[in-house]
């Protein structure tokens, strides 16, 4: 049996959707905060599957210490350890020594061999004329087969009927409660198609709203009042006001009247920040700040420690994938880092202990539009052909003096979660969790969520098609629909923080957060276990080949602020979310995890992206880079013998794999830290933006330049390694099934 493979070598040393290529169109831009994702250049960095060199170079003594090029991916369906197999100047340390009894038993298995080998050949025969007879057993269909007939029925008209149906069914609804009835509305929706025990989770949660009139930005020299969108500000009797003038503002920040020098800090990184601190020392600073590069809230814990009091900030244009007229544009964010600011880390039920946290910062933050931020910085208007130039304060202007009016208010109001099933047939009690959202800031938005809901709908309805035929999933399928994610994905954080059964259950998460983003090429975070298995549907879906001329998706393990966030950061489980053309990527992605006996992650894969940080790092010591070789090692020998033997139908055994797969769900949350700077994901796994090459919380460390701050974030990524090593040795031990040996 395979699995007896594992002493031998532990007995050695183990060194430390197009949519069928339409376009599904949403009625405007969707701009609340998980923009930050789609600022990142779509084409930069990216996960690509042109295959790279990996060279060993010499190291300490008894370690070998990869050179740290930049390792790529292979294009291999078994994952990269078959790449590193067929590269000649790859060495593995785990050492497999014949032992003398070993050596004894040589002639007794070249005997059992040969006769083994006559009768295989007499099987053949007997099999070559032995014809089936009637009421035999059939082998099942291929599960490529399977996969086709599912995912052809995901397709772009039904799709789009779903989201017509979902509009039409809406509009027809007179209540206040939009949100409620959105939630009602799915609940019977995937009754109807199937799913089991579909039912509605509420919670009474801790809301920011705007105030009855909208937020303004005077420029005191020339007494210009402008709202958030440019617009100038009502004199005289008073205006009827629109909901999008008042939804542009920033949850959960703080109210009042703030009056200062603006500042323009780009993106608010540490060099910026101290060139404005050198210019001056007032202390009512207002800072012009763009987003993307790095999470918000990182960027606002910076902009307090450098003494701000305010906060304007934007998008600049030419940081947009797309060209779009989003000039005059102002849109919603939230401050709130996830969940009931009320209940902060524990659960929003009854009897629970609550804060009245009417804000959550000291800043007083307002979005604008990027034409109100061209005003502000006097700059000429916007160039409707050629290049795009990114807005900056021209360095001889003279720095405006601006008044900031901003009004919130706090309320408890219950939101919904929609929870459904599709019951797992082999291992029921572990879960894939698919979600969703269907909270917006406006009630009558449906642009923010409604694409999700409708791609939502046909995975069901395809997969439930499929169950009433008598198929099953491997493991069981939950489908969630989230409310209140804008402000701050308090449903999936309430849902999860009140789940502990999710702590040992949970497989994997798949987001519908963005599932149609018009279009272009695959644009997809996922965690590192995962990046193997979205490199191969895109291939397989694109017909792409070694030969072909298939563009490399763009895939990066970059944090999100979207409802993966919860399930990423805090749970630790591996997770993926798509936007492209093609949604059957989606549905493919949940075949596979809630399908395959194994699942489809690769601890090499996490190895070699610890390996990417630690290149060139100036904080990586050698001993933390013996670490990460000695990971590598670890988990190609796992791959190579643990899991390849348990995908073999016929060596695979059903309590081996369970173990098995625990050990693929349990490896990223080795790498979860305590207590990361604020806006950063605890999985350390996951960078900043698509163009980080390191740790953020080495990078965050090393901007700081705090000694004390290096040594404990060095010390936090070297005891990640070390538990997710000690993680993969016990999985090892665990498929020793002689118990008379001895590790």
């Amino acid at each position: 049996m395979a699995y007896r493979k594992v002493r031998a070598g532990l007995s050695g040393s183990m060194h430390s959707q197009g949519l069928d290529k339409e376009e599904i169109q949403t009625a405007s831009l969707e701009l609340e905060w998980d923009m930050e994702k789609e600022l990142e250049e779509p084409c930069a960095d990216g996960f690509q599957l042109e295959p790279a060199e990996n060279r060993i170079a010499g190291g300490s003594p008894g370690v070998a210490i990869p050179e740290l090029d930049h390792i790529e991916p292979s294009v291999s369906p078994h994952g990269r350890f078959e790449r590193l197999e067929e590269d000649p100047d790859y060495v593995t340390h785990f050492t497999r020594p014949i032992s003398k009894g070993q050596r004894n038993s040589v002639c007794p298995v070249v005997r059992y061999l040969l006769v083994g080998t006559a009768l295989f050949v007499l099987g053949l025969i007997v099999g070559r004329f032995t014809r089936s007879t009637p009421g035999s057993v059939s082998a099942p269909p291929a599960d490529t087969d399977f996969y086709q007939r599912v995912l052809s029925d995901i397709t772009a008209e039904k799709i789009r009927n779903n989201l017509n149906n979902l509009i039409q069914a809406l509009n027809s609804l007179s209540t206040e409660d939009g949100e409620l009835s959105r939630a009602l509305y799915l609940l019977r929706q995937w009754t109807e198609l199937g799913l089991t025990d579909v039912h509605l989770v509420n919670y009474s949660v801790l809301l920011s709203l705007p105030s009855s009139s909208p937020n303004t930005i005077t420029v005191k020299t020339s007494g210009q009042c402008f709202y958030p969108n440019r617009q100038p500000c009502h004199t005289g009797s008073p205006q009827p006001t629109s909901n999008n003038q008042l939804f542009s503002f920033a949850a959960y920040s703080a109210s009042g009247t703030l009056e200062g020098e603006m500042f323009d800090v780009q993106y608010g990184n540490i060099q910026d920040l101290s060139k404005a601190n050198a210019s001056t020392n007032g202390t009512n600073k207002i800072a012009l700040l763009k987003l993307g590069q790095a999470p918000l809230l990182y960027k606002l814990s910076l902009l307090v420690e450098a003494g701000f009091a305010g906060v304007l900030t934007y998008v600049d244009p030419c940081d947009l994938p797309r060209q779009e007229d989003l000039q005059s544009k102002a849109f919603s964010i939230t401050l709130n880092p996830g969940g009931d600011p009320s209940t902060p880390m524990y659960p929003s039920i009854a009897g629970s202990y609550r804060e009245l946290r009417a804000d959550l910062t000291s800043l007083l933050v307002q979005p604008i539009s990027a034409s109100l931020a061209r005003e502000l910085l006097s700059l000429p208007e916007f160039l409707k052909k050629g290049h795009c130039i990114p807005l900056a304060a021209p360095a001889t202007q003279v720095r405006k003096t601006i008044v900031l009016t901003i009004g919130t208010k706090t309320s408890y109001k219950t939101i919904h979660n929609v929870i459904g099933y599709l019951k797992g047939a082999t291992n029921p009690d572990r879960y894939v969790l698919v979600g969703g959202r269907h909270g917006s800031w406006l009630g009558d938005a449906m642009n923010e969520w409604s694409g999700g809901a409708a791609v939502m709908t046909q995975i069901i309805t395809s997969l439930t098609i499929q169950a009433r035929k008598g198929w099953q999933p491997d493991r069981t399928t939950v489908f969630c629909s989230w409310g209140g994610s804008e402000f701050g994905n308090i449903g999936s954080f309430e849902w999860g923080e009140n789940q502990v059964v999710l702590q040992s259950n949970a497989v994997a998460y798949i987001s519908l957060h963005h599932p149609v983003s018009g279009k272009g090429p695959l644009h997809s975070v996922a965690s590192p276990s995962l990046l193997q298995l979205v490199s191969d549907i895109h291939k397989k879906l694109l017909n792409c080949t070694r030969r072909g001329n298939c563009t490399g998706p763009n895939v990066n393990s970059v944090q999100t602020s979207g409802d993966v966030n919860f399930f990423a950061n805090h749970l630790a489980i591996p997770t993926a979310e798509f936007a492209f053309q093609e949604t059957s990527v989606t549905g493919a992605a949940i075949l596979r995890v809630v399908s395959d006996p194994v699942l489809p992650f690769y601890p090499l894969d996490i190895a070699l992206e610890i390996q990417n940080k630690l290149k060139g790092g100036e904080l990586s010591s050698e001993e933390l880079l013996q670490k990460a070789a000695s990971l590598r090692e670890s988990t190609a020998f796992f791959q190579s013998e643990m899991m390849r033997p348990a995908n073999d139908p016929k060596e695979r055994d059903p309590s081996h794999v369970r173990m098995l797969n625990d050990v693929l769900r349990d490896l990223e949350r080795s790498f979860t830290v305590p207590q990361p700077p604020p806006g950063l994901y605890r999985n350390i796994l996951y960078n900043l933006n698509v163009h980080a090459t390191e740790f953020s919380i080495l990078k965050d460390a090393q901007d700081m330049q705090r000694q004390d701050k290096m040594n404990q974030s060095l010390s936090q990524v070297l005891n990640a390694i070390n538990s997710a090593e000690r993680l993969i040795r016990s999985g090892l031990e665990l498929f020793e099934n002689d118990p008379t040996q001895t590790n």
